[in-house]
């Protein structure tokens, strides 16, 4: 497997937003739902493949009853 073209910090980010949608029992399909998004946006999202901004971010964040702050701190 090669290399990880995320920094540390960004893989502890995707790891906390698969923590907080699992806490909150929701799927990707739900969220993705809520978001007005494809499945597949939350997947890539998730793994890395799609890179967030802070509105996404913050989008993920209300859905997951977290504040921005949990993901980055």
């Amino acid at each position: 497997m090669g290399k990880s073209v995320h920094s540390k910090e960004y893989q502890a980010l995707l790891s906390k937003l698969k923590r907080a949608r699992l806490a909150a029992g929701l799927t990707q399909e739900e969220v993705a739902q809520r978001l007005r998004q494809p499945q597949s946006y939350v997947s890539k999202v998730e793994s890395g493949e799609r890179r967030l901004d802070a509105v996404e971010l913050k989008a993920l964040a209300r859905v997951y009853g977290k504040l921005t702050s949990y993901f980055v701190d």
